[in-house]
């Protein structure tokens, strides 16, 4: 009880902060794309908008997620709000958890209003399908973009539990990256043909979340099928890497000395 009133406080706080005005902006970026569409053929048109659409629900929201990620802590610390909040019966692993959730909660509202101006687009275009399984798959791949966006929220937490703003959002900006890149990486090491290089690469590989995981977009794009056991890997995989870097965050933050 103590974290969900500490996640309903954040949220409060992120809707204050006018960190939701960023909808306005992507509406504002949608409705350009719009304006270039009577230019293509019926068939790119649809590709376009959902391309575009998925791509910059992702961005955004993983923006906001490390934005919010890496200051909320800091600012509690700074603020110096934290001393008699963690001076109550209330556990630094219930203060940062409440947080968490938090950001989440203010994630998913994000990823369901910039989802609703993407149907709406459709709409307008007539871009609607009788195809189920397309309609599925793009709600799937939407879900799985909130999926990595809350571990990278779960990782800008993790940073902020120990770091400055600044070199939290540089290293959450480098996990994201490199976090595209993993498969990469260890193939990189593998032709390397370097011993030292290839345990170096396959160690990031296995250490940093594969947020490849999490990316279906180029499916549902071009009407590919997109199975089910890859989704219910994406929500595994997500599950379990938020709650390692949520314990992990928590031993961090509890040996945290706030003298």
């Amino acid at each position: 009880m103590v974290a969900w009133a500490i996640a309903k406080n954040t949220f409060k706080e992120a809707v204050r902060s006018k960190i939701l005005y960023s909808l306005i902006f992507f509406a504002l970026v949608m409705m350009g794309v719009s304006l270039v569409l009577d230019q293509v053929t019926v068939g790119q048109r649809s590709k376009i908008i959902i391309d575009f659409g998925l791509a910059s629900i992702n961005l955004f929201g993983i923006l906001i997620a490390i934005v919010v990620g890496i200051g909320l802590v800091y600012k509690e610390i700074e603020k110096r709000t934290i001393y008699p909040l963690l001076a109550k019966p209330v556990r630094r692993s219930e203060f940062l958890i409440g947080k968490y959730f938090g950001i989440v909660l203010t994630l998913g509202v994000e990823v369901v209003l910039m989802s609703f101006f993407l149907f709406l687009l459709m709409a307008i275009y007539g871009l609607s399908t009788d195809s189920r399984m397309f309609d599925l798959g793009l709600l799937a791949a939407i879900f799985l973009i909130f999926l990595e966006m809350a571990v990278i929220a779960a990782v800008a937490i993790l940073f902020s539990s120990f770091s400055t703003p600044f070199l939290s959002g540089m290293f959450t900006l480098a996990v994201y990256v490199i976090g595209h890149l993993t498969e990469d990486l260890k193939r990189l090491g593998a032709l390397s043909g370097s011993p030292a290089l290839e345990k170096m690469t396959a160690f990031f590989y296995y250490l940093l979340p594969n947020l490849e995981n999490f990316n279906i977009k180029g499916e549902v794009v071009y009407q590919l099928p997109v199975e089910a056991g890859r989704i219910l890997l994406g929500l595994l995989y997500g599950l379990l890497y938020i709650g390692l870097l949520i314990f992990f965050s928590s031993m961090l933050f509890q040996r945290r000395d706030f003298r």
